[in-house]
């Protein structure tokens, strides 16, 4: 060994150098994001395109297209549309567009998933829906036609979704139901491509070129090449190409005998990928892959036994606060779920996929062994499954957690019942939260408010839309982000499907105590719903006045739906809230004659803003410091009317379809409002 080389070995194997490139590395990270702003190369007003198609995504009758730093979404009419297209455009190809440019919005409810900075965080700025498409000129890139042959080869495959996931990194194809049961078995991350995919491929790889060629160097270059196409096919998904990376790493350091820590390789290759795009560290594939590959490799240079239960449970515990803030719920067995799935996916599934790709017949016997892997699913989902929610760790949280992780795996003290007891203050912690709070959540042309009163949680409609049934990915996950376990108190203001056409499902997938109905003729809404409530055993009232210091302002009975609406009154701290339903004028003149109540601080306008309510003559005797209208944006009602928002000009107005859903947070005799603005 020459003195250089010596040099270099003892340089590369000193921890400080690692530390010291990662530090640099962190720094320049921050700056980056401190400085970043999306910024588009279209004009907003522009409606034609010259573009070229770099990827696309077809699910059902939708095809989602990717540009440069542009997003596209069409619609086709028919299979045989959608047919033409698959035979006609290749990615590549040069296209005139005809279409619309629209910024896409942020969330409207509080800790739901932001599309609007997702595709931010994707260099993207407007999404194009598109009118019309036209080809211009073919692809003449060999290597995008290569990528088009196995896209088109996928296509044309019977059984594909599991193909789409495990050769081109794209689950949307996994059935939304079947996706979501592995999702409570804490899988999900065996289905988009990772380092377990990489290494499964990388082993059969270097297994069949090494009874071919005994050269240990030739073999590892040819894998590289391998992983790098794979890489290509996959859109370089970052956790894949963190995984190939690493490979490369690795197998310079085996070949050269350079004897780097792994975990060192591992932080090369974090600083490798921040380089090519800092905007990685937002994607949740690169942070889970190097979150629990760094825990791995830190597990294993201080343990000498491990297996397949260990590096699941370690798996586990390194992702939890990552799936916590993504889902606000974990399965607590999920760990045990992954000796069942791993091997099935790594020796079975995933090898298929790659053959089927090549023998299509193959595809058979792989939808044979994924239709048992998806009743073991739903199974374990449905009967084993024992999910707990925690609400929203923030960064402290985070990395406390971390480092008694990190020293748990380090040292041999007996400190993991300390960690034990964290966890269970995560998840005890809302309990100690006194503050009172009052969210009016965005649902949309209908309404929903949620009231946090000493550790009570009323929930006064649900919202509803038609067509659309998405209480999953809304209202429930807020729940779960800010500690709710259950709803005390649900109120039914009344049977509008805009109040109540969630009701079902929420109970159906929320703990709900007791339900509260309005006076009058029960409708087919709210008779479905009490056929729900009784076979869950779940306490039903009718035309109630008072509950838990909550009063509803019955008058007298009326004859339509909108009037007989529920009435909500209460007082938090000295602050007076009122919940108008859909009461019109009529039931706000009774209100006046049978109750005393004026100077209202907070008051829910009545039937979004229409001009049947919010009479001159209410509102002057309510005298409103706030006035929140629940409204969908650009409704075909034209709520709220012009005229009710004159008559509302002495109050700040608050509005869903323009601010979001709306916070007020009662502390300290205080008021302080947030809004999630759109």
């Amino acid at each position: 060994m020459n003195h250089f080389s010596l040099k270099l070995r003892i340089i590369l194997l000193s921890s400080f150098l690692y530390y010291i490139l990662l530090f640099i590395s962190l720094l320049y990270l921050l700056i980056f994001i401190s400085l970043y702003e999306c910024k588009s190369i279209y004009n907003k007003n522009d409606n034609s395109f010259n573009l070229k198609i770099i990827n696309y995504k077809i699910k059902d009758n939708k095809i989602t297209i990717s540009f440069d730093n542009l997003i596209g979404t069409y619609y086709f009419d028919n299979d045989n549309e959608k047919n033409t297209f698959i035979n006609t455009y290749n990615l590549g190809d040069k296209v005139f567009i005809k279409g619309e440019l629209v910024e896409p919005t942020n969330n409207t409810i509080f800790n739901t998933f932001n599309y609007k900075k997702y595709l931010n965080n994707k260099r993207i700025k407007y999404i194009l829906k598109i009118n019309s498409i036209k080809k211009i000129s073919n692809n003449k890139n060999i290597f995008l036609r290569i990528k088009n042959f196995f896209y088109k080869r996928i296509y044309s495959i019977k059984y594909n979704s599991y193909l789409y996931a495990f050769i081109l990194g794209d689950i949307s194809n996994i059935d939304e139901t079947v996706y979501g049961n592995y999702k409570i078995n804490g899988v999900t991350h065996l289905f988009a491509l990772s380092g377990l995919h990489v290494s499964m491929f990388s082993s059969i790889l270097l297994f069949i070129i090494n009874r071919i060629n005994k050269n240990e160097k030739i073999s590892f270059i040819i894998v590289s090449l391998f992983l790098l196409f794979y890489s290509f096919l996959a859109s370089f998904s970052p956790s894949i190409l963190r995984a190939t990376i690493f490979f490369i790493l690795s197998s310079i350091n085996k070949i050269y005998y350079f004897y780097i820590k792994p975990k060192h390789l591992l932080y090369l290759t974090f600083i490798i990928l921040i380089l090519i795009n800092p905007l990685y560290i937002y994607n949740t594939g690169f942070i889970l892959s190097f979150t629990i590959s760094f825990f791995i490799l830190l597990n294993n240079e201080y343990k000498e036994k491990t297996n397949l239960l260990y590096i699941s449970l370690i798996s586990f515990l390194s992702s939890f606060p990552i799936i916590i803030n993504m889902n606000y719920e974990i399965n607590i067995i999920g760990f045990l779920n992954n000796i069942i799935f791993i091997p099935l996916v790594t020796y079975l599934i995933f090898p298929l996929s790659i053959i089927s790709l090549l023998i299509p017949k193959i595809s058979i016997l792989l939808n044979v062994l994924t239709n048992i892997m998806e009743s073991i699913s739903y199974i374990s989902s449905n009967i084993v499954n024992i999910s707990i929610s925690f609400s929203k760790f923030n960064t402290i949280y985070i990395i406390i957690y971390y480092i008694l992780l990190i020293l748990i795996i380090k040292t041999k003290k007996r400190i993991k019942l300390i960690l034990v007891l964290f966890i269970l203050f995560l998840y005890l912690k809302s309990m100690f939260n006194n503050d009172n709070y009052v969210y009016y959540l965005d649902v949309n042309q209908g309404d929903s408010s949620l009231i946090v009163l000493d550790n009570k949680n009323i929930l006064i409609d649900t919202g509803g839309i038609y067509n659309k049934n998405d209480i999953n990915t809304s209202i429930i996950p807020f729940f779960k982000s800010i500690g709710i376990k259950k709803i005390d108190y649900l109120i039914l203001t009344h049977g509008d499907y805009d109040h109540m056409g969630w009701s079902i499902e929420l109970v159906n997938n929320y703990k709900v105590d007791k339900v509260i109905f309005n006076c009058g003729n029960i409708n087919d809404l709210e008779s479905n719903l009490i056929k729900v409530l009784n076979k869950k055993n779940i306490k039903y009232y009718i035309c109630l006045n008072e509950i838990d210091n909550i009063n509803i302002l019955n008058t007298k009975e009326y004859n339509n739906e909108n009037d007989n609406s529920n009435v909500v009154y209460l007082e938090i701290n000295g602050y007076k809230f009122l919940f108008m339903g859909d009461a019109g004028i009529d039931k706000e003149k009774d209100i006046l004659n049978k109750y005393n109540i004026n100077n209202i601080d907070v008051l829910k306008i009545g039937h979004h803003g229409s001009r049947t309510s919010s009479s001159k003559e209410f509102i002057d005797e309510m005298n409103p410091k706030y006035s929140i209208i629940s409204v969908g944006k650009s409704n075909r009602y034209g709520h709220p009317n012009k005229e009710v928002l004159n008559v509302l000009n002495n109050s700040k107005i608050y509005r869903t379809d323009q601010d979001g859903s709306i916070m007020f947070k009662i502390k300290n005799n205080k008021i302080k409002i947030e809004t999630c603005e759109q």
